[in-house]
């Protein structure tokens, strides 16, 4: 897997050890090796009498190298040599050789020490950082726990509170705060860091500063029945918050184990523990959706074509409405200058107030100083006209969904704004090539999807036609990560990629509904999967005239394979609309608090009257399991023919833009990795039965057909993609 480490030996008699392996000296096995063989040496020299543990350019280490977790999980990557032994670099590299070793070692830490690279530093006997360099153990994020003695020993450094904090929510700190939590020794500039390590590990050798095993330490740590108490609390938060995932139970379990056994018992279940969530469904979710979103920015035939983006600083945004509002706030945090256009003064000052609003919450929250406040909202500037959009980079369009509104807003744009100024929508169904055909800079035009609440949500689609410049993407791109956003590029069709595999997603509950589930039972079951609420209840937080205009896209464009149900239009006419109408399919108290409607009952008993339909006795009591299915599987069946016709160029990008875009739980790999896990023969048998029973909403595609046929994945690479692109 490569890196390596090197030794070399100062006049001082300290052993500078370094650790390489760019970009972040990630620890492969055979940087581990490496690391105990320069030990080995160190500790044999007599011209050696102490050891400084450092990375190479300004890192520390990011950890262990990721991408040697599929071959872990298939068992190949420790097969052979010393590394397969049980608990190799737990045990014999960090405990019984740097831990364990007659010379003392300190660490000098700058950049990152995370996972496995603060597992190496904590082994050392102290620890000299920089204020700015991040420690943390992340591991929990991709479904495993700390598997160097990471359980052990940050409790006995940091306190047993705070090292659950940092394990169960996986956030690191910065070496300002370490140094008052006891992690690292001492605090210097990044000039003085190494001299600093060898002054410290030369004091430790003769006596001046204390020679420490981590391992070992007790002052930290409560008594029995203290800690206890304290990890019994941490089960109840981690059940509550993730219900239904099982590492932060068995990350608390290992870490009382050491407490109870002693810290030797604990690192060897620690390493039986985490080979065993190394092939969890679990992990290997977390690891797609980990390598999905590294991935997103690799767009073939665009991004491997050596452009480079242009710098954008002016943006300007049409329509001050929740969207534009948003996507402006998003942009002035970062560092752009945006100018917000309304059609009249009553409506800019509401745009102006919402983006103003936005920031107030940060402030009161804390994430904002007085200062940044001020500074980024001085940064937005109101406008009625055109007139000052002749210097912009950059328009994003943001008002409603109207064909003919936004086709003369661009032609507009054209007229007013410079040749090179990108002109971008931010429209959620209607087709680009629609919106711009009354222009001649069809090769500037872009879709810039970004989802409620836009400053928010992390997911950014761009939308490409196949007139849009690769230069125009490449430039979006970059703003996109700049924005803090996770940006998918995909093709120009109705609903795009979120919103077209989504698009069954409240149909097929509507369905349900009409013939005898219960609403609230169904979306309690749905957010017990995972979903931040059902499909009802976002339908109250997006408005009824939203879920309306956006629904009746796709009734017209797949009229074939829709459900079309009177439900939310019944409803509307009596003047329930959502959330904001304080009724919609649950009713809302003054605090927005949702409880259910028995009202709801005639709506529906009067919808299955004018659609003809009646009570399915299975449907009224179908399973948890049938209700995720029936539910979600339409999903699936969506997202492979946005595959197949190459809306998406990979299925990894299906995966991320469902998890960023509308919620599906991360730890189940997205929508295309979850359905292979249950396999494309399972989940077109599936539909094919419900088709049958309930018509052609539940057909499957040819796609899904064909690689149910092959016992194929979903997700493989497409042999022949047909694209609209």
């Amino acid at each position: 897997m490569g890196g390596t480490t090197t030794i070399s030996v100062g006049s001082d008699g300290v052993a500078i050890i370094t650790i390489i392996n760019p970009p972040v000296n990630s620890l492969s096995f055979d940087v581990l090796i490496s690391l105990k063989e320069s030990f080995d040496q160190a500790l044999q020299r007599d011209d050696v009498k102490a050891i400084v543990v450092t990375g190479a350019k300004g890192k520390f280490s990011g950890g262990f190298d990721i991408n040697a977790f599929g071959g872990m999980q298939d068992g190949k990557a420790t097969s052979s040599g010393p590394a397969s032994k049980p608990g190799y670099v737990s045990i014999e590299v960090l405990s019984d050789t740097v831990e364990a070793a007659r010379k003392p070692s300190v660490a000098a830490i700058d950049g990152l020490a995370l996972g496995g690279g603060l597992e190496v530093a904590m082994a050392c006997h102290a620890r000299v950082a920089t204020s700015t360099a991040q420690l943390g153990l992340p591991e929990l994020q991709l479904g495993i726990i700390p598997g160097f003695g990471g359980t052990q020993r940050l409790p006995r450094l940091v306190g047993l509170a705070k090292a659950l904090e940092m394990m169960l929510t996986s956030k690191p700190v910065r070496g300002s705060e370490a140094v008052d939590l006891g992690l690292v020794d001492a605090v210097v500039s990044g000039d003085e860091l190494v001299d600093t390590a060898r002054r410290w590990a030369l004091d430790i050798l003769e006596g001046r500063k204390p020679w420490v095993a981590s391992l070992y330490r007790t002052d930290k740590i409560e008594s029995l029945g203290e800690a206890r108490e304290i990890l019994n609390f941490a089960r109840a938060q981690a059940r509550r918050q993730a219900p239904n995932l099982q590492h932060p139970q068995v990350c608390i379990n290992v870490i009382e184990e050491g407490i109870v056994s002693g810290p030797r018992v604990g690192l060897m279940k620690e390493y039986t523990e985490f080979q065993g969530l190394l092939k969890s469904d679990t992990c290997k979710s977390l690891l797609n959706i980990f390598f999905a979103q590294r991935g997103t920015t690799k767009v073939p035939g665009v991004t491997d074509q050596g452009l480079k983006p242009r710098r954008i600083s002016k943006v300007a945004i049409l329509g001050g409405g929740l969207m534009g509002s948003g996507i402006a706030t998003a942009l002035i945090l970062n560092g752009y200058e945006v100018l917000l256009k309304e059609v009249n003064q009553k409506f800019l000052e509401g745009g102006l107030g919402r983006v103003k609003a936005n920031l107030s919450s940060s402030l009161k929250k804390g994430k904002l100083t007085q200062e940044k406040f001020e500074k980024t909202l001085s940064r937005l500037k109101g406008t009625l006209d055109y007139e000052s959009f002749k210097d912009v980079d950059m328009v994003i369009e943001a008002v409603i969904e109207n064909v003919t509104l936004k086709q003369q807003i661009f032609s507009d744009l054209e007229k007013y704004c410079s040749p090179n100024c990108i002109l971008a929508s931010n429209t959620s169904t209607i087709d680009l090539s629609l919106i711009g055909e009354k222009t001649n800079s069809q090769d500037r035009i872009i879709g810039a999807h970004f989802f409620s609440p836009a400053h928010v949500m992390p997911l950014l689609e761009i939308v490409r036609t196949s007139k849009t410049s690769p230069q125009v993407i490449v430039d979006l791109l970059d703003v996109g990560k700049k924005i803090r956003k996770t940006p998918v590029v995909v093709g120009n069709c109705t609903g795009f990629a979120v919103n077209w595999m989504f698009f069954p997603y409240t149909q097929a509950a509507l369905l349900l509904v009409e013939r005898g589930a219960d609403i609230y039972r169904i979306d309690r079951v749905i957010t017990k999967f995972g979903m931040p609420m059902g499909p009802f209840r976002l339908c109250d937080l997006v408005g009824f005239g939203v879920a309306i205009a956006t629904g009746s896209q796709f009734v017209l464009n797949f009229p074939e394979r829709t459900y079309k149900s009177m439900l939310i239009p019944l409803m509307q006419e009596d003047k329930r609309a959502g959330e904001t109408t304080r009724k919609g399919f649950y009713m809302y108290n003054d605090k927005r608090k949702a409880s259910p409607d028995p009202e709801i009952k005639k709506y529906i008993e009067k919808s299955r009257e004018i659609s003809g339909v009646s009570v399915d006795p299975k449907l009224a009591k179908l399973s948890d399991k049938d209700i995720i299915e029936m539910i979600f599987f339409p999903v699936v069946n969506e997202a492979c023919r946005v595959y197949s016709e190459g809306i998406a160029v990979k299925a990894a990008d299906l995966d991320i833009a469902g998890v960023m875009g509308m919620g599906f739980p991360p730890y189940r790999g997205g929508i295309m990795f979850w359905a292979d896990m249950l396999g494309s023969k399972y989940v077109c048998g599936r539909l094919d039965e419900w088709a049958k029973m309930y018509g052609d909403f539940f057909k499957p595609c040819d796609y899904l057909a064909q690689r149910a046929a092959l016992g194929a994945p979903l997700s493989a690479p497409l042999d022949q993609a047909k694209s609209r692109l």
